[in-house]
């Protein structure tokens, strides 16, 4: 059996208030309160120097809207005694991912929260505004992730949806571990079979035959079948 282990997660952004209502509720309240997850979400302009709090700029080069800059990203981590002051990683940061959410990132997949799922903590570092300075890739994340082909106002609801990927794979997360071998994507493949439930028959639209057989083995070839036909 899996032992039960503790996930930190830190997450860096401008707008903090945006996290409680989702990670209070549902799975990730529950790992909460189990002590499963010790989600922590901090305001990036606590590491700014200068009365405003600035934490973007105008880009190098010229173009249209502002930069997220280097510097408050860096001092954060430093105080969450991850990096030092060259960037590299502390003996405190051992298992620990990195991760900038970025439009020109890779696309997130189950792959990758299952892989993620095994570090013992997790930082988000929440892009906004035109983008972020490319040094915060280069020299401070360890992996740069999107959630698909679109543009989003800002990162926090990638890291979100990231998070929420990662937690529901940690031991003793869910209910019944076993049900994690049948959803969808599991394979990298298969997307999750149709369901259905009470009542058989709803203004004509009736359930499967298939699935009130009795069948057992029909009934598995028919999710089968249904998972992976396009």
């Amino acid at each position: 059996m899996s032992k039960k282990k503790n996930l930190r997660a830190d997450v860096l952004t401008v707008f903090p208030e945006m996290f409680p209502g989702y990670l209070d509720y549902s799975i990730l309240g529950r790992a909460k309160k189990a002590k499963l997850l010790d989600a922590r979400v901090h305001q990036l302009r606590d590491w700014t120097d200068d009365k405003r709090k600035t934490v973007d700029d105008k880009p190098f080069g010229g173009g249209p809207g502002m930069v997220m800059k280097v510097e408050p990203f860096h001092r954060a981590l430093m105080s969450l005694k991850l990096l030092n002051k060259a960037g590299g990683k502390t003996a405190a940061a051992r298992k620990t991912r990195i991760i900038l959410t970025s439009a020109k990132g890779k696309i997130f997949s189950q792959a990758d929260a299952k892989r993620l799922s095994k570090y013992d903590r997790l930082v988000f570092l929440c892009g906004r505004y035109e983008g972020v300075d490319e040094r915060v890739a280069k020299k401070l994340a360890d992996e740069e992730f999107s959630i698909g082909k679109y543009v989003l106002t800002g990162g926090e609801l990638p890291a979100l949806v990231m998070l929420d990927a990662v937690v529901r794979l940690r031991p003793g997360v869910l209910g019944q571990e076993a049900s994690l071998d049948q959803e969808s994507w599991n394979d990298g493949e298969s997307r999750e079979y149709p369901q259905y439930t009470r009542p058989e028959d709803y203004r004509g639209w009736r359930v499967p035959e298939v699935l009130l057989s009795g069948d057992h083995k029909k009934i598995e070839e028919w999710r089968t079948g249904q998972a992976t036909s396009e």
